[in-house]
């Protein structure tokens, strides 16, 4: 017999469940389902939204960190059993799932592991071609603005050097259990056709979080650590500010850095 029990949300783990049932309907529906066969739902909860998923035509697997969600959703969502991950989704090993399979990745995201999630998504890139989710309204906005704006960072760069970053629409407290005290905002994220880097992947890394971690100064003085000689320091690009640089900018930037170690 199904478990109706509702799962309470835990504060420890950012829980906020979606109650509202066409918003549900609306992030499953924002993922194109192509290039891939599978899709990883992170923290489904009680399933609000992997229900929808399941009436699609892909496989879809959840992982969930709550021993009472997973109950739940093993009572309520029988052809999802053996698709149910009780793991933490930071930690595992995706591999464990789909190998060397592509995969999608959706969810009402935990807040507190939020940009987390987008990291490990960066560095399992080759996997995921495409990525769905809610977050906090301002973090789904800095993931996704562009040079000039002050909330523009390392998270808008790193994650645009490989995916096309789209905001799709925003979502009020009133529809969760519990409500946050902030709006939600929903983002899709498209692996870039070429996502191969013109640049030197780790050091394009350390230039974009050495360049924001102080972000009021040029170029010139935050990468001081980067021991640049004289001459690619009279470069023009050193006198701007790191929220001045688009994407293309920042590797033009690393490939310069590069050229002048070598």
């Amino acid at each position: 017999m199904a478990n109706h029990h509702q799962v309470k949300a835990k504060k420890k783990l950012g829980q906020h469940f979606l109650t509202d049932e066409s918003i549900a309907k609306d992030i499953a529906d924002s993922l194109s389902l192509e290039g891939y066969q599978h899709v990883l739902e992170i923290g489904p909860g009680m399933g609000v939204l992997t229900k929808y998923l399941l009436k699609k035509p892909i496989k879809t697997h959840v992982i969930e960190i709550d021993s009472e969600s997973v109950d739940y959703l093993k009572a309520n969502y029988l052809n999802l059993a053996d698709r149910i991950y009780e793991k933490d989704f930071l930690k595992f090993d995706l591999t464990e799932i789909f190998n060397d399979d592509p995969f999608a990745i959706i969810g009402n995201f935990p807040y507190n592991i939020s940009t987390q999630i987008v990291f490990k998504t960066i560095d399992m890139r080759d996997q995921i071609p495409e990525f769905s989710g809610m977050f906090q309204k301002e973090v789904a906005q800095r993931i996704c603005s562009k040079e000039g704006s002050k909330v523009y960072g390392i998270l808008s760069v790193l994650t645009q050097a490989f995916y096309n970053a789209e905001y799709l629409f925003t979502v009020p407290p009133h529809v969760f259990n519990p409500p946050p005290k902030v709006d939600s905002g929903v983002l899709r994220l498209k692996r870039k056709d070429n996502f191969t880097l013109s640049c030197d992947e780790q050091l394009f890394f350390r230039v974009v979080k050495t360049a924001f971690q102080q972000r009021r100064k040029t170029l010139r003085n935050s990468l001081k650590t980067f021991n640049l000689s004289d001459n690619l320091k009279a470069n023009v690009i050193f006198d701007k500010r790191p929220e001045q640089l688009s994407v293309e900018s920042f590797l033009e930037l690393t490939l310069l850095i590069e050229n002048d170690q070598t």
